[in-house]
């Protein structure tokens, strides 16, 4: 079996946002709409105080509580663990959007661009009108890894099948791959440290894993 996971090493993410822009570029998300976010954060008291930064998107739950609600079966867990959404089935009744514990799903019920009523280059080649009035999130660059299949490439190791906002990433904080293959570069990094999943306590399984120290 195949089942992609995202890692994120919490010790090298500097808080860029370049996968943020990443995702903003690669989907042509309308304003206010944001994927992939990256949160900052405080912790600690005067004088031992840490500033951490977490990013977050649709953790691609192997349980997803967004499924279970879904009137129309719109939203769909695969096999290779990616949760998809079918614009054409979807009737943004926003019930997934209030299930969902990470806050990743949104609904925009008009066309809206960067700047104005014109799109700008990115916006003009990626925007899709099938998301208007639907749910949408990420999608963990789902035509990237459909494209795998195609081509024999391997998503997290060769840019062309991998997530956007992996491929940007500065420092490389995050990596991508098939959690049952031991010799992908994710099954490593998670062999060697100690880590965790968000709201694992909800029994979503999110496919997200947040590193935070060696093993």
């Amino acid at each position: 079996m195949t089942r992609y996971v995202m890692a994120i090493d919490l010790r090298r993410c500097v808080g860029c946002q370049t996968c943020t822009a990443a995702c903003k570029n690669a989907n042509a998300t309308p304003p206010g709409v944001q994927w992939r976010r990256v949160l900052d954060m405080e912790t600690g008291e005067f004088p031992d105080v840490r500033r951490s930064f977490v990013p977050v998107a649709c953790m691609h739950c192997n349980n997803p509580p967004c499924e279970e609600v879904c009137p129309t079966s719109a939203t769909k867990k695969r096999a290779d663990g990616l949760v998809t959404i079918d614009y054409d089935v979807c009737i943004g009744c926003a019930n997934c959007v209030m299930a969902c514990p990470y806050e990743a799903r949104s609904i925009v019920h008009d066309v809206r661009f960067a700047y104005g009523d014109k799109p700008i280059a990115s916006e003009a080649v990626r925007f899709d009108p099938a998301r208007i009035a639907v749910s949408m999130k990420c999608t963990f660059c789902v035509e990237r890894i459909d494209l795998a299949a195609q081509t024999g490439q391997i998503p997290g190791r060769d840019p062309e099948v991998t997530p956007a906002c992996v491929n940007s990433c500065i420092s490389g904080a995050m990596a991508f791959g098939d959690i049952d293959d031991p010799d992908s570069k994710v099954s490593r990094l998670l062999a060697e440290t100690q880590h965790f999943r968000m709201h694992e306590e909800l029994g979503t399984e999110p496919s997200v894993y947040y590193i935070w120290d060696k093993g």
